[in-house]
């Protein structure tokens, strides 16, 4: 799908195409979806990219391939490179090709679901740094004190790193807590940021505080890409819609997205929809 609407010049990552892959591919998962097989090129026309469609529509594929693609950092309990669920990803991302405007190293890679092993992996880095730093004090407790600053000196550096970022811990506040101080401290200028579902944990008040967060980077030249059910975050202005068929991926303007009149219809009459249960 190409969009003819004008790209915008401080656009990171401005298109990605897929190359021909060999028909000895097309067999096998992610190849054999038709979305796949249909898709030439996608391009970023907006700071904040929208990927909305039902659920086994190819969202969620398609933005891992892209990581994979970038080699972005992962927030999860393992990175891209050794994630066994990322394995069809990584062989898509082999037939992707990326037009960059600006290529970056800042941003990450985020699934919902992964946030709860990169919150373990943290708490587990911190005791046993904590732990190290115990020990480290303990056998050279008899030398002199310039000794025994060198000895703790990297133990203390990489401990007061993660306290400087995350407080007293990711694990120390509710999960929409922790979720978005999570984005308030590894959001940086000029990243790009592959976000999917970043909706599941946060009540509709944290998505909008969410909101203002991505219009806050985005102001310091930040890119996102977002695979989403929110039509809180949906209603972003500006942002492209990109809505995920079975067989293509087309422009949509919010009024139009399926998920968003759903919503306004269920909440204007609920009983219209809860009777047939």
């Amino acid at each position: 799908m190409k969009t003819k609407a004008h790209v915008s010049p401080d656009l990171l990552l401005r298109s990605l195409a897929l190359t021909t892959f060999t028909d000895d591919l097309r067999p096998h998962y992610p190849f054999n979806l038709p979305l796949i097989q249909a898709l030439p090129q996608i391009t970023f026309t907006s700071s904040i990219t929208f990927l909305v469609g039902e659920n086994g529509s190819g969202k969620s594929t398609l933005l891992e391939a892209l990581a994979c693609a970038i080699g972005s950092i992962t927030v999860g309990s393992t990175d891209l490179r050794r994630d066994a669920t990322l394995a069809p990803a990584r062989a898509l991302a082999q037939h992707m090709r990326l037009s960059w405007t600006k290529k970056t190293q800042k941003g990450l890679f985020l699934r919902a679901e992964d946030y709860f092993g990169y919150v373990k992996k943290m708490s587990e880095m911190r005791t046993d740094l904590e732990e190290d730093l115990r020990r480290v004090n303990e056998e050279n407790k008899h030398r002199s004190a310039l000794a025994q600053s060198y000895a703790r000196l990297a133990y203390a550096k990489e401990l007061s790193a993660i306290k400087h970022r995350y407080g007293e811990g990711l694990d120390t506040r509710s999960h929409g807590e922790s979720f978005l101080d999570f984005f308030s401290t590894r959001f940086v200028p000029n990243g790009l940021y592959l976000l999917d579902e970043p909706e599941a944990p946060l009540s509709p008040y944290r998505q909008i505080t969410l909101l203002a967060l991505l219009k806050h980077m985005v102001s310091q030249g930040a890119q996102f890409i977002i695979a989403t059910h929110s039509p809180i975050l949906m209603a972003y202005p500006g942002a492209t819609i990109l809505h995920f068929n079975k067989d293509a991926i087309e422009p949509v303007v919010y009024d139009e997205v399926e998920h968003v009149s759903v919503t306004k219809s269920f909440l204007k009459n609920p009983d219209a929809f809860l009777r047939h249960l």
